[in-house]
Parts: structure tokens; sequence; C-alpha cells
């Protein structure tokens, strides 16, 4: 299996359709995403100086929007370490696997929404760091 860098990890331009009465940016699987969309969850009234992720995934792949506000995603890959700074609700970062993130940096107000590939597994998440390093080199 290929492994993945931050390099991997990219911006998505979402569609978004504009209308005096606000806008709307519709996400589909398979479409709008490069996997079929299993579960979505969000962040919100994330206390300021606080930090959300802390983890890496073995298999599960994310796309991460800022719904609202912004914030800050770092990336590593064990060797590189990468700043993404989402601040707009038509851009998505795509998240593939085995990349370690933490959220940081929350606007007041900022909203975390992430469209995930699968349902929830506590298996599937790597907490500890140095686990996430001995498994990136194998």
């Amino acid at each position: 299996m290929k492994k993945t860098t931050v390099y991997d990890c990219s911006i998505l331009d979402l569609p978004k359709i504009e209308n005096p009465a606000g806008s709307i940016t519709p996400i589909n699987s398979g479409i709008n995403v490069p996997f079929e969309i299993a579960r979505v969850y969000y962040l919100y009234d994330v206390p300021g100086g606080a930090t959300r992720g802390g983890h890496a995934h073995k298999e599960l792949q994310q796309l991460i929007v800022a719904a609202s506000g912004s914030f800050d995603v770092i990336l590593d890959d064990g060797a590189n370490r990468r700043t993404m700074h989402l601040s707009r609700p038509y851009y998505g970062l795509l998240l593939p696997r085995m990349i370690w993130r933490e959220l940081v940096n929350f606007s007041s107000g900022g909203i975390c929404l992430v469209l995930a590939s699968q349902k929830y597994d506590p298996d599937d998440y790597i907490r500890d760091y140095s686990e996430f390093i001995t498994l990136k080199q194998k």
C-alpha cells in the first residue's frame, strides 16, 4: 500500500451555488469527495487555545471543512509537517489515511465539519504519536 505524505493532503474546491437569499454547497459521495461518506460529525464550541485531533487513522479518509469561522490543521506524516488554514465553507481539506492531524487556532464560533469514509471504529485510531511513527516506518 502506498505510503501517504502531507503532500497527498489537498484542498478541494467544493461547489458553491450563490443566491441572494444565501449560498449552498452540496457535497455528494464519490462526486465531490473521492470516497463514500459513511459518517458526518462536527466540532463546535471549541475553547480558545484548545487543540483537537492529535491522532491518525489507519484506514479512514476525511474531508474537513470550516463550516463557520476558521482554524488551522497541522498535518504530519512522520517526516514532514504542513499547516493548512481553513476559513471558507466551500473549501475542504482531503486527508488520506495515516496522516497525523491536530486542529488549532479556532476562531470564535468556528465549526469544523468532518465527512468520513467509515463509521466510528476505535480500533482505526492511532492516538500515540510514537506508535504512529513506528507504523509509518513499516
